[in-house]
């Protein structure tokens, strides 16, 4: 018979699950606020292309993946409020001034002949960046108390490999010379470049490296 004042464990012997998390409720605000940031200005980059680009192809995956991240901006938006009594508009921000000048550079290339130089810098370098920026932070929360972060992390990141595929699949169909795999290759070392000199779409520690690890990287 089981004594009734015993206290009793609070999750099942198979459950494993820890409290804490390894981010802040703090920490989680200030990054759900630059991933909206970043989304949003995905959404707006990709949408001034659809209307330059002259691959039809191109243009209708562009204009597909353009809701994609509208929805994820909106997914980070409604987020805000749940997790402190703040500003929205205010914590929607870019990490640093470095990542700024880093989105400006993905979204440079205007003339309708350089599509392989916008594809790379979305799909070569941001959305991976973004892959793991976003896989590390679903890695670090707790199942007990960041379902609702889980949720919106799961939902973004199934978005963003099927768009990956995508615009990796567009780029193997346009990189068809030496000539277009030099330009491809040239845009991705330049673009690298600029996101570490900024730290990652979260700053320096987005996937939770240290100051001393990044310096040495």
């Amino acid at each position: 018979m089981s004594d009734a004042f015993k206290a009793r464990a609070p999750f099942a012997p198979w459950d494993r699950r820890e409290l804490p998390g390894l981010f802040s409720v703090e920490d989680t605000a200030r990054r759900v606020g630059n991933y909206k940031w970043t989304e949003m200005r995905l959404f707006e980059v990709l949408g001034g292309w659809v209307a330059t680009v002259p691959e039809l192809d191109v243009k209708l995956v562009l204009g597909r993946h353009t809701y994609h991240h509208a929805w994820h901006a909106e997914l980070w938006h409604k987020r805000l409020p749940e997790l402190r009594e703040m500003n929205q508009e205010r914590m929607t921000v870019p990490a640093n001034d470095a990542f700024v000048a880093f989105m400006d550079s993905v979204r440079d290339p205007e003339a309708p002949e350089l599509t392989i130089e916008k594809l790379v810098g979305v799909y070569r370098v941001l959305i991976p960046r973004l892959i793991a920026v976003y896989t590390y932070h679903l890695n670090g929360t707790s199942t007990i108390t960041d379902a609702p972060t889980i949720r919106s992390l799961k939902f973004a990141l199934q978005d963003e490999f099927d768009d990956w595929r995508d615009g990796e699949m567009l780029l193997q169909s346009l990189i068809d010379t030496p000539e277009k795999v030099d330009r491809a290759a040239r845009r991705q070392q330049e673009l690298e470049k600029l996101y570490i000199r900024s730290g990652g779409i979260a700053g320096p520690g987005s996937l939770g490296e240290t100051a001393e690890e990044q310096g040495a990287a």
